[in-house]
């Protein structure tokens, strides 16, 4: 038949035919791990996708609108330099400048063409207006009499005088010697019968070009030599574009062009990587470039990019050939904003595909949990299937179990019936025996009255015979207590030997004790009885039943006598001691007897075991006598008496008072 603990095979998880199936889905790790490197890189390519073309966009729109600003710029410009492009012209051909010329030495000549310089100057709104002579020497200026007048100056080597000197009209940017200001000369050559006599000069401030552009969109002029003598940013003023050769550094010192000022190189480079050349190419048009200017600072040239350049300032440079000297300017578009829209666009973008692939890997796991359910659902129905087949198979080893199981209780059931009905009998058995062995004494007891039963009644006829009647009715009456002690004699031998059903109810313990002292009366003989604990509790009762409770102490009592005398002692001496508790009654029976040996302790309670000599017992008084207690919830040792004797200990329940009643031996 199986055993019950192969059920829990059914629900072992590590059966191998129940947790491992062929087709259990796989755990996917590999997959998943493609999943995300596939997912990384379509993010990584998304970014890059969307970095390029939100910086193609935005540099496309940058573009639009820095042309339009640069167009406007240029035309503001060149506007201001064609309204001015025809004064000096104008100038030369007034007579008090030409009188001038004629006779640079007449003092009223030289006071009409200074008034007259003043008042086209003021009108013009122009920073200067002079004459120069053929020989180069200033003659008249709108600034005669103040500081710095440039009367007298001598200007052959500037550019533009020797180019007007030869029959041209000059142009020349450069810093004033005089004033030590920077601005724009136009000059005109007036001439006279076919020859240059002298030269009209108009310098005009540009400055005001400069604060032209905002201050987050650089804006700068340079000349034909690469030179910027505008800027809004005013570290880039005075710097060059491109390197300068010896020559040309040589000749600027010689016109003293931009005297006072150290021209330095611009370091303005142009973005070479691969992705701005791409986009350079595929974005931009003629005359726009992406640059860069590197920050010149101390604090700049110790910070650096994270790809670990310095920092530099980076720009769209779109540039416009302006006026008739050849200048071109440069507007500087700043990248910053379109970089910043790129990375936001970028991040964007990163954050709706990390939303996607959120939803994806939400899909592919709800998929997968999908599977799994269904997975786990085969395996709850194959399990389902097993664990029916395992419990029918159980059930039918159950019911045989319990058919077995129901024969045995029912033969248990019959062979403890007949169990208690060959107690009853030993206990029967044992009572009789009991009575056995007091014949002798209670024959002995009988005797004595009968003896004198016979007296009594032969003297009572003799009495009656004499006509005694007072003496006659004494014999009487001594006949009567006679029979009534011969009566209570009798009268306990047979409730002793009766059959009673058990019941358990209080006892008083008292009277238990001297009904079994006067059935051992006769037995007694010269062995002193000492009984203690009783006088101080007259009505102490314990739960038990009446009868079965005599009959145990009868067998301790009896063994304590046979004990005594089998160890003959001077003087024989039973103690017999009562403990009272709150809810226990302790009762021990101690005598001076032989004792028991040590190897006959632990079997001295067993059915048949007996310490007596073959013939003297059936080794049952004791088994029974433990038995009876347990039936009364109580509890029965024995142990020996230093010095000799054995003592047996009694625990009851204890039972409510009873009123005490007067005993047998009180009576008699």
């Amino acid at each position: 038949m199986p055993h019950s603990d192969d059920f829990l095979a059914v629900h072992d998880p590590a059966a191998p035919s129940a947790a491992h199936p062929a087709h259990a889905p796989d755990s996917g790790d590999g997959r998943w791990w493609g999943f995300a490197v596939a997912l990384a890189a379509g993010l990584l390519l998304l970014c890059a996708l969307t970095w390029l073309v939100s910086v193609q966009r935005g540099l496309a729109s940058l573009q639009q609108s820095t042309a339009t600003r640069a167009d406007r710029y240029a035309a503001s410009l060149e506007s201001t330099l064609d309204r001015y492009e025809f004064l000096p012209a104008l100038v030369s051909l007034h007579p008090f400048v030409r009188g001038l010329l004629d006779s640079p030495n007449d003092p009223q000549r030289v006071a009409a063409a200074n008034q007259y310089l003043v008042e086209v100057n003021r009108r013009a709104h122009a920073s200067a207006t002079y004459v120069i002579a053929a020989n180069g020497i200033a003659l008249a200026a709108s600034n005669h009499g103040q500081p710095g007048s440039f009367v007298g100056t001598d200007y052959r080597f500037r550019p533009y005088f020797q180019t007007a000197a030869g029959g041209k009209m000059g142009r020349f940017y450069a810093i004033g010697i005089t004033s030590d200001e920077p601005g724009y000369y136009i000059a005109q050559p007036v001439e006279s019968g076919g020859k240059v006599i002298g030269v009209t000069v108009v310098k005009l401030n540009l400055e005001w070009f400069q604060r032209a552009g905002s201050g987050a969109e650089p804006l700068m002029v340079s000349d034909d030599h690469g030179v910027i003598f505008l800027s809004s940013v005013s570290a880039w003023q005075y710097r060059t574009l491109r390197p300068m050769p010896p020559a040309l550094q040589a000749e600027m010192e010689k016109t003293r062009q931009y005297h006072g000022r150290a021209v330095t190189p611009l370091p303005l480079e142009p973005l070479t990587s691969p992705v701005t050349r791409w986009l350079a190419d595929t974005t931009l048009t003629d005359g726009a470039r992406l640059v860069r200017v590197r920050n010149e600072s101390p604090a700049a040239r110790t910070t650096f990019a994270p790809d670990g350049a310095e920092r530099a300032d980076r720009y769209l440079e779109l540039g416009r050939t302006v006026g008739p000297a050849g200048w071109t300017m440069q507007v500087m578009a700043p990248l910053g904003p379109v970089l910043a829209n790129a990375r936001n666009a970028t991040v964007a973008a990163a954050l709706a595909y990390a939303c996607i692939c959120l939803l994806l890997v939400n899909w592919r796991q709800r998929r997968q949990r999908a599977r799994d359910m269904q997975y786990s659902r085969r395996l709850l129905e194959a399990a389902y299937d097993q664990l029916e087949r395992r419990v029918e198979a159980r059930t039918a080893d159950l019911m045989a179990i319990n058919e077995k199981l129901e024969d045995e209780v029912a033969e248990r059931t019959r062979a403890e019936s007949e169990l208690r009905a060959a107690q009853d009998e030993l206990v029967q058995a044992s009572k009789l025996a009991a009575l056995g062995q007091m014949a002798a004494g209670i024959t002995h007891e009988l005797n004595q009255p009968l003896a004198a039963l016979r007296t009594f009644s032969d003297n009572t006829r003799v009495l009656l015979e004499r006509g005694q009647l007072a003496a006659a009715e004494g014999n009487l009456t001594a006949i009567a207590d006679l029979t009534e002690r011969m009566g209570k004699i009798t009268s306990q031998l047979k409730l002793f030997a009766g059959k009673a059903r058990p019941v358990r109810r209080p006892v008083a313990l008292r009277a238990a004790v001297d009904h079994v002292l006067a059935l051992l009366a006769p037995r007694l003989g010269a062995v002193t009885v000492s009984v203690a604990g009783l006088d101080a509790l007259p009505g102490l009762a314990v739960r038990a039943d009446e009868l079965k409770l005599e009959q145990v102490l009868l067998n301790l009592l009896g063994n304590a006598l046979d004990a005594i005398a089998a160890a003959a002692p001077a003087q024989g001496q039973i103690d017999l001691e009562v403990q009272a508790e709150d809810h226990a009654v302790t009762i021990v029976v101690r005598d001076n007897g032989t004792g028991i040996a040590p190897q006959a302790l632990p079997r001295l309670f067993e059915p048949f075991f007996t310490t007596k000599e073959t013939g003297q017992g059936l080794g049952l008084g004791l088994a029974i006598s433990s038995s009876i207690v347990r039936e009364f919830g109580g509890q029965l040792s024995v142990a020996n008496v230093p010095g000799g004797g054995a003592q047996f200990t009694l625990v009851l329940a204890r039972a409510p008072a009873i009123d005490p009643a007067p005993s047998v031996s009180a009576s008699q």
